[in-house]
């Protein structure tokens, strides 16, 4: 914690920071789409990767604790950073007058950040927490159970995502939420680089990296939502 406090003091440890729980919300992120993409592989498969990790109740809390921990340090050195940033340039150089050497990403980096946030918030609400009035669908996401050999029941979470994303609206505001997330990740694994020193490849060879990163992302998570749009796994809802 006195690390972290010293850190804080400057605008450098402040950018360490903001990189270092960037690079962790980036593991989780890819770990998250490894994750998801079993759904592809059947019922058993996704089913069979949630129940464990509800069955390491230790191991789960605490990476939700220390991801949302993670979370709390990213955006507020990230609002900490802009607002140094802009106190110590006070002066309006022009009202639309087109930033220069600034991508679109990098400039929006704020505003999609915090809209990911949000719409994590929801996503949690939805599959997480399952709150019924969250999922458009007008049922109740708890009743989707599944027998173990035991005899015993365990959410079915294949049921939960076919059903989810079988709705327009979700699947498309989870297709727009990923889109700004690897927007935002196009930018900051590029600015992580550079915050940790780590300038052995050129900026533009930076820059693709991040781009290509992101866009393997993209395609990923987006696959999912889309492929149940168009029809995958509609036998479960028939």
């Amino acid at each position: 914690m006195k690390v972290i406090t010293r850190l804080w003091r400057s605008s450098l440890g402040k950018k360490y920071l903001m990189a270092l729980s960037g690079i962790a919300l980036w593991v989780f992120v890819i770990g998250h789409l490894l994750g998801n993409l079993q759904v592809f592989l059947g019922p058993e498969k996704i089913n069979g990767y949630a129940h464990f990790l509800k069955s390491q109740a230790g191991l789960l809390w605490g990476s939700r604790l220390g991801l949302l921990a993670m979370v709390v340090l990213h955006v507020a050195s990230a609002i900490s950073l802009s607002r140094q940033n802009r106190a110590a340039r006070p002066i309006d150089y022009g009202a639309g007058a087109p930033p220069l050497a600034a991508s679109y990403a990098s400039r929006t980096m704020l505003m999609s950040g915090l809209i990911v946030a949000f719409f994590i918030v929801y996503h949690l609400l939805h599959y997480t927490l399952i709150v019924p009035a969250v999922n458009l669908q007008g049922v109740d996401f708890a009743t989707y159970q599944r027998k173990l050999a035991d005899n015993s029941e365990t959410p079915d979470v294949y049921r939960m995502m076919i059903v989810g994303f079988r709705h327009p609206a979700v699947a498309a505001s989870y297709v727009i939420a990923v889109g700004l997330l690897c927007l935002h990740l196009s930018h900051g694994l590029s600015s992580m680089f550079q915050s940790l020193g780590i300038t052995r490849f050129s900026r533009e060879g930076r820059d693709c990296f991040a781009r290509g990163v992101g866009l393997l992302l993209f395609l990923g998570y987006c696959s999912i939502p889309i492929s149940i749009l168009l029809g995958f796994g509609k036998e479960v809802v028939k």
